[in-house]
């Protein structure tokens, strides 16, 4: 059970660095008529690792959730 939190919290940990990478903006100076601005550039492979990897912390985190009411369910009641 612990071992699917650690996973599950590592994969939004790298997912978080993953869509950082996958968002890229560029500035621009004005050049005579042209005003200043920014473009965005999305890098589809990046971003794809960032989907794969929150699916696979959600899939994860289900898994512990459900080990974890498990346990809980087959502990012995101590009420009299």
């Amino acid at each position: 059970m612990f071992g699917e939190v650690v996973i599950a919290v590592l994969c939004l940990v790298v997912a978080v660095l993953s869509w950082q990478n996958g968002l890229v903006t560029t500035s621009f100076a004005a050049a005579g008529d042209l005003p200043a601005h920014s473009a965005t550039r999305y890098v589809g492979p990046w971003l794809l690792l960032a989907a794969f990897l929150v699916a696979i912390a959600g899939i994860a985190g289900i898994d512990a959730g459900a080990r974890a009411l498990r346990v809980v369910a087959e502990r012995p009641s101590t009420r009299g």
